[in-house]
């Protein structure tokens, strides 16, 4: 089979590593039927633009922005050549960020920017040239083989959520404001986390997220973001590849991603939903009863959900 080389730019910190997504395929260097995913490869068939942020543009109001308008000048030209030469028929823009209400403007001016350079613009909200559900990627470090062929691991613990303490929005500092609630009510759950305030008990930062998911029965996946039918992330993912029964708070998507009784509606993030995760935890019922439907739902994120099968159909059109 002649694969086309896919490769890749973004503007996320730390992601330029050659084998990026090599993880989420069985075979060697990034294949996936009829494409290789290369991120840095020099003259890629198709571009995948992932969560790439334009350089702002801003109106001439002074001598100092004729300097401006040179370094966005620069910028404009340093873009091309990450382009690499791929025409733009083949260049695919992909926003996998939520649209909170903090940051619409910014998505909007690079979905505008986009359309200079990308034949296919997406993204998980309804302002977006094609709206349409994230393709699935996961941040556990176990092989696709590993995942696709592991029975349920030994489960010795009740629940654990992973999250941040960031604060930008108002949906963030909803989401901290639960975890308190949640400790207040003492409830029986482990916390893990980069930079979460004093207050809140928690085990810390973990490197592989395996260690902080697997052991447990349960996951609070809870989403930065449940205002449309479009947006769900790895946390419900992360949360099911490990066997784990998602206690979920998000949109409508995963609704029509997986099926019914793979996770559990977390109602709300408030005192009716602090009862509701003690009722659930407070035995592995739950998780025995949703154990078929897991097993499901894990087999659609490997094979369907997956980015690089994502990838592979747009090649195929």
């Amino acid at each position: 089979m002649n694969q086309k080389i896919i490769g890749a730019i973004t503007t996320y910190p730390g992601m330029n590593q050659s084998d990026w997504l090599w993880q989420q395929t069985p075979y060697n260097f990034g294949k996936w039927g009829n494409i290789q995913m290369l991120a840095n490869h020099p003259e890629p068939d198709f571009l995948l633009m992932y969560q790439f942020d334009f350089p702002k543009q801003q109106k001439e109001r002074s001598w100092l922005d004729k300097f401006r308008r040179q370094s966005l000048q620069n910028a404009e030209n340093e873009i091309f050549s990450k382009l690499r030469g791929v025409p733009k028929e083949r260049i695919i823009y992909l926003i996998r960020e939520p649209p909170l209400p903090e940051v619409i403007h910014i998505t909007k001016a690079n979905y505008d920017r986009a359309k200079l350079y990308c034949g296919c613009i997406s993204g998980p909200d309804d302002f977006a040239p094609q709206p349409d559900y994230m393709p699935a990627i996961w941040y556990h470090s176990n092989s696709f083989r590993e995942l696709n062929e592991m029975p349920a691991p030994p489960k010795t613990k009740s629940c654990s959520w992973i999250t941040s303490g960031v604060s930008r929005s108002n949906n963030h500092r909803h989401r901290l404001n639960f975890i308190k609630l949640l400790q207040e009510g003492e409830v029986n759950f482990d916390l893990y986390g980069r930079n979460l305030p004093t207050w809140a008990r928690n085990n810390g930062f973990v490197n592989n997220k395996w260690h902080a998911v697997a052991p447990y029965y349960y996951n609070l996946a809870i989403e930065n973001y449940a205002e449309n039918e479009w947006y769900a992330s790895e946390k419900l993912w992360d949360a099911l590849l490990a066997w784990c029964l998602p206690i979920y708070y998000g949109g409508g998507a995963a609704d029509k991603l997986l099926p019914a009784g793979s996770f559990l509606r977390l109602p709300s993030l408030d005192e009716t939903g602090v009862k509701f995760i003690k009722e659930v935890i407070a035995t592995p019922d739950y998780w025995q009863e949703a154990r078929d439907k897991i097993a499901e739902a894990r087999q659609i994120i490997l094979h369907e959900l997956n980015l690089l099968n994502w990838l592979s159909n747009f090649v195929d059109i």
